[in-house]
């Protein structure tokens, strides 16, 4: 075994670590040396946004060590930030295995610290914790949530003031103080027990009239009560509160998917609890073609992303798109708002750089601001904190089925995306139509676009190593040609520089640096690269666009689109 990993995995033998995890690291070395040295070859990272890992020993691994001196350091830099002032934070957590132990210990050590802690009873959607924040007036919060990741994974998000997670200078200071961590003895681990708050039902009741209060036809849907709308919280905490709000809108016809409705980090029905993948909606699609739904919803474990299933012309349930949800959610903020005298001069939508550039040719023609930030909801937040008392931000979201309605919560709200989702399709409904033939109506007036995302995974210790390697060859050697469009423009975002590949003329992206290539072709097709910062993969985005006469003839476009992104995967060797 590598001297630093042996050094590593000596340290916690005898050190003040807990003896049942002693003894599993001795029936590591006897049986099993491999797993054990990937579980000790590296720190588990804290990111900007925090910690994500498998469960299980090691310094490698989220556990009760790694998930307590985190917490030891942002403790530290809430206090250097906040100096002589009385400090709150709120805590969540999701269904997972081991979230309500993590909570607890982040719980223990922040208030072992003299912080004052709001612990929810039991699990909540991520969303809720962000408007929690800002409505008790934490300086800071923590939910525990590997989001949609597989059942052995768990993960640590740390968020900021104004409910949104760490930015600059934030993130890095955070992250500073916790490497400052060096050992469990630095942890405080316990007595401050008197200084956590267990929080409920006020704070549940507070969330659903905000969520409420964004509804724009409260009267259609009084017209629509009985819209049948199925939903499923695959196994998740929406199971908390999607229920509760949809009845606060005046929805009354909502069927659970009762194969997924009780909370379980085991994830049984699925292999990943994510709504982007259709198998994870398949038994809500199912129902919903049993009872003969108007719309499918979907929520993943944190309740902070949402997938949805709608009928297509001919009456097949077809799932949507994170692009197509966000087009029609977008798109219906923007119209409803004008339509109702709502909108305002000031008016502003966020997307990030991998969503698709139909919402900002419909914002555009809206005459309402579009703006483009990095991939996170935390950069939407940044920006709203930036623009704040200057425009006023409607809506914001990305292509990975996130969208975040109104300013109230801070980071991707599945739940308020479901009630207005619903509310779609209800005033849809009332124009005598679905929202898959809306979208078909958009996609005449504004363009059609395709988008598709495929996911390159490299395990192991040298998997990102090889993901580097292949950033740096696309950087250092851009495609000439995709798909029989010259490749016209390269953004790097690492270096902070657009260049024209013609001319060979460069200007300054003006947004913070982040590891992400776009190439843009002449006839306006968008492929995007970035290395996750949570997993071990890189993550390839496609854009291809082109004009759509009548809604008839979209299979025949889709077919067409379809294959020049096939295309294009294969002139960059994709697959």
């Amino acid at each position: 075994m590598d001297a630093v990993i042996e050094q590593k995995v000596n340290s916690w033998l005898n050190g003040a670590y807990d003896e049942d995890v002693k003894t599993s690291i001795k029936e590591l070395q006897k049986n099993n040396p491999e797993d054990l040295a990937d579980a000790f070859y590296r720190n588990l990272e804290f990111g900007t946004g925090g910690l994500r890992g498998i469960m299980g020993i090691g310094t490698n691994r989220m556990n009760k060590y790694t998930v307590g001196m985190a917490t030891q350091g942002y403790t530290n830099y809430l206090k250097k930030s906040f100096p002589n002032e009385e400090i709150k934070v709120a805590i969540a957590h999701d269904s997972r295995n081991n979230s309500r132990f993590f909570a607890e210990t982040a719980a223990n050590v922040f208030a072992a610290n003299g912080l004052k802690v709001f612990l929810f009873e039991d699990l909540r959607p991520t969303p809720e914790l962000s408007f929690t924040i800002r409505h008790l007036g934490c300086k800071g919060g923590v939910v525990c949530t590997a989001s949609h990741n597989p059942k052995e994974y768990n993960g640590y998000k740390a968020y900021w003031t104004d409910g949104g997670q760490l930015v600059p200078p934030h993130d890095k200071a955070v992250i500073a103080e916790v490497e400052k961590i060096a050992d469990v003895n630095d942890v405080k681990w316990s007595g401050g027990e008197a200084n956590i708050t267990i929080i409920g039902k006020e704070l549940d009741d507070a969330y659903v009239q905000m969520v409420k209060s964004l509804s724009v036809y409260p009267e259609v849907i009084r017209q629509q009560k009985d819209l049948k709308i199925v939903y499923t919280p695959i196994h998740g905490t929406g199971i908390k509160q999607v229920p509760a709000v949809l009845k606060a809108f005046g929805f009354e016809n909502v069927t659970i998917v009762d194969e997924q409705a009780t909370p379980d980090g085991n994830f049984p029905t699925v292999h990943y609890p994510n709504p982007e993948e259709s198998e994870a909606m398949s038994i809500g699609l199912k129902k919903a073609q049993e009872i003969d739904a108007d719309i499918l919803c979907g929520t993943d474990p944190d309740a902070d992303r949402v997938g949805i299933g709608v009928k297509d012309t001919k009456g097949n349930w077809v799932l949507m798109n994170g692009n197509q949800t966000a087009v029609l959610a977008f798109n219906y903020m923007i119209e409803s708002r004008k339509e109702k005298g709502l909108q305002q001069p000031n008016d502003m939508v966020v997307k990030t750089i991998v969503t698709t550039n139909m919402i900002d040719v419909i914002a555009k023609q809206a005459g309402v601001n579009c703006y483009n930030v990095l991939t996170g909801f935390k950069w939407i937040a940044e920006l709203i904190r930036e623009k704040e008392g200057k425009e006023k931000y409607i809506v914001g979201g990305e292509e990975s089925y996130g969208l975040m309605i109104g300013d109230e919560v801070r980071d991707k709200d599945a739940v308020s995306a479901v009630a207005l989702l619903c509310e779609m399709a209800a005033y849809e409904k009332s124009k005598g139509r679905s929202l898959y033939e809306k979208l078909l109506d958009l996609y005449v007036k504004f363009g059609y676009y395709q988008e598709d995302l495929i996911s390159i995974t490299k395990k192991g210790r040298n998997g990102q190593q090889e993901i580097a390697d292949m950033m740096e060859s696309f950087r250092a050697n851009p495609p000439k040609e995709l798909a029989g469009s010259k490749v016209i423009q390269l953004l790097d975002y690492e270096k902070g520089v657009k260049t024209d590949l013609t001319s060979g003329a460069t200007e300054t992206i003006q947004l913070p640096k982040s590891n992400v290539l776009q190439f843009i072709t002449e006839d306006g097709s968008k492929i995007s690269a970035r290395p996750s910062g949570t997993e071990p993969k890189i993550k390839f985005y496609f854009s291809v666009n082109t004009q759509l006469s009548a809604p008839e003839h979209f299979a025949e476009a889709q077919q067409k689109a379809k294959g020049k992104i096939k295309q294009i995967i294969s002139d960059m060797s994709l697959a």
